[in-house]
């Protein structure tokens, strides 16, 4: 009789096996398709099983039901929302962390001083300034957010007199924080968890392009101070998920100065753009946030899930989360203490092996490489889209993002919004490339996300070819029905 270790080594290998040659054939298949119904409700329906199945069984399982229906985003003809390709390195640590299963917590073993090592090394790739203990790998950065703000509605209610780990914020003058209108909806939600309150989330104006008017922002500062209320906080995007547009840094920090205001950064998925030398000037000003919340799972490649929040001062995030009960003490730790203490989760996984991984494996100059890559095809794109008499650029291409809509002649503009509301998914069910859609200044569009480096012009112009094809058979159909 085999030994579990021998049923699981044979499986192993198959299973590198089947995740090779996916990996392989992602470039040849379609892109997306829609799930046959069965086939869903299949999975919908699963029993929970009395006795238990072979590894064997559950990979066949997993070849026939599962990695034959994907999201799509490992393709280099996938453009939608902010989903990456993994990087196969990355996917190999995956493994081997989960082989090793700890929780990264704290304490002494590799996965603590590790992700010390590559939060540093993701502080140093974007130029944030980067304090022992002064970040953390998150799930996203979504929970990075939450992270940060927590930190500076910390400084601030003790700023105001108020501890508001001990007291709460009940009784305290509203504290309120300043938007642009494209700021990422993670923003809005750590407002309403950490109790802030989403009407004290201000939007203030933007320019043409979509960036943090800075004007707009201190006559609302004023406003609020006029009115008792205790502004804390101003979110600049290092890049918009509607259109890539990255906001003035260093005027808004200047701001932030004089203003007493936390500057925090939303670079989830922009930041890595300032390794570019060609756009790293829009990123002027980025090291003098007080907090940057990034993830390595987008333009990294590292894979889901992985964000990071990085914090110029690290006691203000020790200060906000530390809390060591007695079974947790650790006398060994050492001055910075446990990860645990500078965030919310207690158990945490073994992120950092993918991300050191996924970024050992190229060096900086691969990853900057990469990034250039990404950020010149969205030019060329935006270039051809410019020249076609039959589509729109929506907004300046400032990174990887190409904001644009399908505008042929003869239609009003409740027609062209209606049919750029239906394109995203014609384009996406016909299986060739995938596209997703947006809402920028009121106007319905398409928005392209370039972060796959393998990708090449040839798929550009399939993108342009799928959703012209796409938008005239929309277009003939509007017509007959009309």
């Amino acid at each position: 009789m085999p030994g579990v270790n021998d049923d699981f080594r044979g499986a192993a290998r198959a299973a590198a096996d089947l995740v090779a040659d996916y990996l392989d054939a992602v470039p040849r298949r379609p892109v997306w398709q829609p799930m046959d119904p069965a086939e869903r409700a299949a999975l919908l329906d699963l029993p929970l099983p009395e006795d238990g199945a072979g590894l064997d069984e559950l990979l066949k399982a997993v070849e026939e039901r599962i990695m034959p229906h994907p999201m799509g985003n490992g393709s280099p003809r996938f453009f939608g929302w902010v989903n990456s390709a993994p990087q196969p390195a990355g996917v190999l640590a995956a493994l081997a962390a989960s082989a090793m299963n700890p929780s990264s917590a704290g304490g002494d073993h590799a996965d603590v001083h590790l992700e010390r090592a590559v939060v540093r090394w993701i502080a140093e790739l974007v130029g944030f300034p980067h304090p022992p203990g002064g970040g953390l790998l998150t799930s996203g950065t979504s929970m990075a957010t939450i992270v940060c703000l927590a930190a500076a509605r910390g400084r601030a209610a003790r700023r105001a007199g108020w501890d508001v780990r001990e007291d709460g914020l009940a009784g305290m003058p509203p504290l309120v924080g300043y938007v642009t209108g494209e700021a990422h909806s993670c923003v809005r939600k750590a407002a309403e968890l950490l109790g802030l309150g989403s009407k004290h989330l201000r939007t203030v104006a933007s320019d043409a392009d979509g960036h943090l008017r800075l004007d707009a922002l201190e006559a609302a500062v004023a406003e609020d101070r006029a009115a008792g209320r205790l502004p804390f906080l101003v979110v600049a995007s290092a890049g918009t998920v509607g259109t890539g547009a990255v906001d003035p840094f260093g005027p808004i920090a200047d701001l932030a100065e004089r203003e007493g205001l936390w500057f925090h950064v939303d670079g989830a998925y922009g930041a890595f753009g300032v390794l570019d030398p060609a756009i790293a000037h829009r990123y002027a000003g980025m090291d003098r946030a007080d907090s940057l919340a990034l993830d390595p799972h987008k333009w990294l490649g590292v894979p889901v899930d992985c964000g990071c929040a990085l914090v110029r001062d690290a006691e203000e995030l020790r200060g906000t989360f530390s809390l060591v009960p007695s079974y947790l003490r650790d006398d060994a730790a050492g001055d910075l203490g446990w990860f645990s203490e500078y965030g919310t989760e207690q158990t945490r996984p073994f992120r950092s092996l993918k991300v050191w991984a996924s970024i050992a494996h190229r060096g900086r100059s691969g990853v900057a490489r990469d990034i250039a890559h990404c950020t010149a095809q969205a030019r060329q794109l935006g270039e051809w889209i410019e020249q076609d008499g039959e589509l729109e650029l929506v907004a300046p291409v400032e990174t990887s993002i190409v904001a644009f809509r399908y505008r042929p002649a003869g239609l009003d503009g409740a027609g062209l919004q209606r049919l750029n509301s239906l394109l995203p998914v014609a384009v996406q069910q016909r299986g060739r490339v995938f596209v997703t859609g947006a809402v920028y200044r009121g106007g319905e569009m398409l928005r392209a996300c370039l972060l796959n480096s393998t990708t090449t012009e040839a798929d550009l112009r399939l993108l342009l070819d799928e959703v012209k094809s796409a938008g005239a058979e929309l277009l003939d159909r509007c017509r007959t029905s009309n």
